[in-house]
This record gives structure tokens, C-alpha cells and sequence, in this order.
């Protein structure tokens, strides 16, 4: 009987016949293949529509990270009873000059030094394959004359590209100075009226579950403050520590080499490794094989303190993402975007995995939206020991 008090349809014996005979394995991962292809569909539309927009859809993004990096500020000024607006333009005009400033030196140092570095990189190289060739391994020239020829045909082809490479990024001066001005004008909206037009957009959220959403996506905007904030000063300490310690062993471009490394710092795990590569290349050339296991050795050591002291100080619970995940992350940003595509991937990605935390999670079911406070690391996600728990191989 249906529940209209109707008796219920009775399919004929031969349509029973076939339902029965489908395994419930076939029928299980047929159910949960076309749903996986609905999800797929729609992610793919989405990214289509996204690169069509990218004009739009990056200056977007990089207001929103400069908006989590500035949105404490704008909290902390008031909270001490400066008007909103106020404080809003003094953190525009501070946080943006600073930042421009810090931003501009960093990348007219690395431009202005790629020509010598991409010579002493190739320097580099011929003294690496000279060891191989000569040295305990004995490898042929064959094997060692292509690989040599491609890397510096590399890096003597692309050095006019990679200097002139932050002005043609846009194809146009005018596309640049637009993109440049969305960016100043989003983020001045993101920092004024931020809680408004999140609001706005939990309007098209059912009422029965818009608190669960709201606690969700500001655990989200804690994982991006944190992740944001976390970045930057470990920009900041590694191309500190890094050139400190290759001018203290008179490596030559050693400004350009820390400029490499703060930038570097901000695609995680692949920055560092090729920042790094670069530092130890140098100083093998031009200081010996001594002095290019220090840089190393320095270059390890500021990775541990950044992976056991200063993420785990700045970066709340949620933020924390496995080395896989941020590099298939960065691949798959880098082949959709391009650069900005592996500059935005790992941000979306601590967002996203804070956010579903928070709607998987027992705990945040009785959280209220007013009491997860965004600029607080361990607001990224919440007390809840079974997300905690490491899964592990049955008989451990």
C-alpha cells in the first residue's frame, strides 16, 4: 500500500525477473557512478565557466587572500571604536602600500638578477655533469650530453622570457591596470561590508540548515586567514634565514636567491624544492661542494622549524593537508591557470577541507555561527576528536 492508501504497482514477472538478477554490487556502483558523473559534470562546468571569466575570477581571488590577510587588522581597529569605514581605508592604504612595496622589491630583485643567475646556473650544471662524468659514477658523455644540452638551452631560452614575463602576463597594459583596479576595488568591498554579503549569499541557502552552512564557511575563512598569515611569515623567515646564510658564506646572488625563496614560498612544497635546487646550485659553482652542503644543510633546517614549529604555531587544526593532496593540488591548478591557477589551488583546498570538516563534524551541529572567530587559528575547524583520529590498517 502507497501512503495515498492506493494499492502499490505491480511490475510484471519478467521486469521483476531482471531487477532481481542485477547483483547488488552492479547496482550499488551504478548508483553511485551516475551520481559520480552528475558531481563531475558540474565541477567541470564550473571550470570551464571559470577560466572563460579568469579576467574576473583571479582579481577576485587575489582580493579575497589580501582580504584575509588584512581582515584582523580591520577587526582589531574596530574593536578599539574606529569607525569601520575608517579603518577600512587605513588598512587599505597601509596593508597595500606595504605589500605593494615589499611585493615590488622582491620581484624587480628576482627579475633584475635572473640573467647572472640563469649564467651561474648554467655554470652549475657543466661542473655537476663534469663530476658525473669523471667522478665515482663514470657516466658516458652520451648519457650525460643531452640532458646537459636541454637544460641549457632551458634556461638561456627563457631568460628574456621569465624577466619580461611579469609585463606580458597580461596581454595588455590597459587588461593589467583593470585587473589591478578590480582587485583594489573588491577588496575594499571584502573588507567593509564582508559580513553583509556573506549574508547575502547564505540567502540561497534553505533555513533549516543555514546555520550549519554559516559555521562552515567561516571555518573556512579562518583556514584562509591562517593559511594566508602562515604563509607570509614563513615567506618571510625562509628567505630572511636563507639569505643571511648564503651572504654570511659569500654565495654569490644571494638577494636574488632569498627573492626566489620568498616567492617560492607561496607554492608550497614545489616553490621550496626548486628555491632550494637553485641555492645549492650556486653555491656548488661558485664556493665548492663545502659550502654547498651548509646551504643545504641551513635550507633543511629552516624547512624543519617551518614544519614543526611555525605551521603548527599559526595554522589551525583543518589546515593541516596531506603532502599529496597539496601537490596534486598545484598540478591540476597549474594545468587549468597557469601560475595563478597553482597560486590559488592549495588556498581553495584548505577551504574547502575546513569547510567539509565543519559539515561532517558532531560537534559544529550545536555551534553557533557568532562564536567561530575567523581571525583565531583553531576557528578553522572544530573539537572534534574522531576528524582527529589518523585512519589505520585493521590489526594495527
Amino acid at each position: 500500500m502507497t501512503t495515498t492508501g492506493r494499492p502499490a504497482p505491480v511490475l510484471p514477472p519478467q521486469e521483476r525477473d531482471v531487477g532481481l538478477s542485477v547483483p547488488r554490487s552492479l547496482a550499488i556502483s551504478a548508483a553511485l557512478g551516475w551520481r559520480m558523473l552528475v558531481v563531475v559534470a558540474a565541477l567541470a562546468v564550473i571550470g570551464v565557466v571559470a577560466v572563460q571569466l579568469s579576467r574576473v575570477v583571479v582579481p577576485v581571488a587575489i582580493a579575497l587572500l589580501l582580504a584575509a590577510l588584512l581582515v584582523p587588522a580591520v577587526g582589531w581597529l574596530v574593536r578599539h571604536r574606529v569607525p569601520r569605514a575608517l579603518a577600512t581605508a587605513l588598512v587599505m592604504v597601509g596593508g597595500v602600500a606595504g605589500l605593494g612595496g615589499v611585493l615590488t622589491f622582491v620581484i624587480v630583485t628576482f627579475v633584475r638578477g635572473i640573467p647572472q643567475l640563469g649564467d651561474q646556473l648554467s655554470a652549475s650544471v657543466d661542473a655537476v655533469v663534469g663530476w658525473l662524468s669523471t667522478g665515482p659514477l663514470r657516466l658516458s658523455d652520451e648519457q650525460l650530453r643531452s640532458v646537459q644540452d636541454e637544460l641549457i638551452e632551458t634556461l638561456t631560452a627563457n631568460q628574456s622570457a621569465i624577466t619580461v614575463g611579469a609585463i606580458t602576463t597580461a596581454a595588455t597594459i590597459g587588461e593589467l591596470l583593470t585587473e589591478l583596479l578590480l582587485v583594489v576595488f573588491t577588496l575594499a568591498f571584502f573588507l567593509h561590508d564582508g559580513g553583509s554579503i556573506w549574508r547575502f549569499l547564505l540567502g540561497a541557502v534553505p533555513e533549516g540548515t543555514r546555520d550549519r552552512v554559516d559555521v562552515a564557511g567561516r571555518r573556512g575563512l579562518a583556514a584562509l586567514v591562517s593559511y594566508i598569515r602562515a604563509t607570509a611569515v614563513v615567506a618571510v623567515v625562509d628567505a630572511v634565514a636563507i639569505g643571511l646564510a648564503l651572504a654570511l658564506l659569500s654565495v654569490p646572488l644571494a638577494v636574488p636567491l632569498a627573492a626566489l625563496v620568498f616567492l617560492g614560498a607561496f607554492v608550497p612544497i614545489v616553490g621550496a624544492v626548486v628555491a632550494g635546487g637553485a641555492a645549492v646550485l650556486v653555491a656548488l659553482v661558485a664556493q665548492g661542494p663545502i659550502t654547498a652542503l651548509v646551504v643545504l644543510a641551513v635550507i633543511i633546517g629552516v624547512m624543519q622549524l617551518e614544519g614543526h614549529v611555525l605551521q603548527p604555531l599559526l595554522l589551525g587544526r583543518a589546515v593541516k593537508l596531506h603532502p599529496l593532496a597539496v601537490i596534486l593540488a598545484i598540478a591540476a591548478g597549474l594545468v587549468t591557470a597557469g601560475i595563478a591557477g597553482a597560486l590559488l589551488a592549495v588556498p581553495l583546498l584548505a577551504v574547502l577541507n575546513s569547510g567539509i570538516r565543519s559539515l561532517r563534524s558532531d560537534a559544529d551541529k550545536h555551534t553557533r555561527p557568532e562564536d567561530v572567530h575567523t581571525s583565531e587559528p583553531e576557528a578553522s575547524g572544530p573539537d572534534d576528536p574522531e576528524l582527529e583520529r589518523e585512519p589505520t590498517l585493521e590489526g594495527e
